[in-house]
């Protein structure tokens, strides 16, 4: 069964593709939504995980007939008041890179003794534009200081999660998706479809 996915992010698709490989048991394939690049983005204008994630489930999912997802996810850093939150892919500026907002949390964090963070993922399933439910995945973590690792993206370098003695960025994918914030969410959704199609 074809299900879609609403993101441009190539990390986040590798692991929408690992998820269903490993979680599913083969019945969904993840797949983008057709034509996605030329669909111009929805403003993301929530205060929260879940609000950006439903915004954008509803927008791109009245694009098909498909049952369709979007995650939204980020870093929530405690000594920094929970940034960058929502605004994590563009903490360090609208073209931020991974870099250069790894590189601002280690700034603003210089100094500080807690550095107790976690990763949050919500996701959103639609069908044919309209929301049927979200799932919601955290994994509690602490910041390094300096990357770690050249695996994973996003903020995986700084992530040092203790019950494997290092950061994401260091852990191969494979081992990461077990555990990770998304990996949780997703496990969360695949259950609920299996079962929901199963009913069908």
């Amino acid at each position: 069964m074809i299900l879609r996915c609403a993101t441009s992010n190539p990390g986040k698709l590798r692991e929408f593709r690992l998820a269903a490989g490993e979680q599913s048991h083969g019945l969904f394939d993840v797949e983008t939504l057709a034509d996605l690049r030329s669909i111009a983005a929805p403003e993301e204008t929530g205060s929260t995980f879940e609000e950006n994630a439903i915004q954008k489930a509803v927008y791109y999912g009245a694009r098909t007939s498909d049952w369709l997802f979007v995650d939204d996810s980020g870093l929530e850093v405690d000594a920094l008041g929970g940034a960058p939150g929502v605004h994590s892919a563009r903490y360090a500026g609208p073209e931020a890179t991974d870099p250069a907002n790894n590189a601002l949390v280690l700034e603003r964090l210089a100094g500080a003794v807690d550095r107790s963070a976690r990763f949050v993922c919500v996701i959103a399933l639609a069908r044919a534009g309209q929301l049927v439910r979200t799932f919601r995945g955290v994994v509690d973590g602490r910041i390094v200081d300096a990357p770690r690792g050249p695996n994973g993206f996003g903020y995986d370098p700084l992530f040092y999660y203790e019950p494997f003695g290092c950061t994401f960025g260091e852990a191969p994918a494979a081992e990461k998706m077990k555990v990770s914030h998304r990996a949780r969410a997703l496990r969360e959704m695949f259950d609920w479809l299996a079962a929901e199609v199963g009913r069908g």
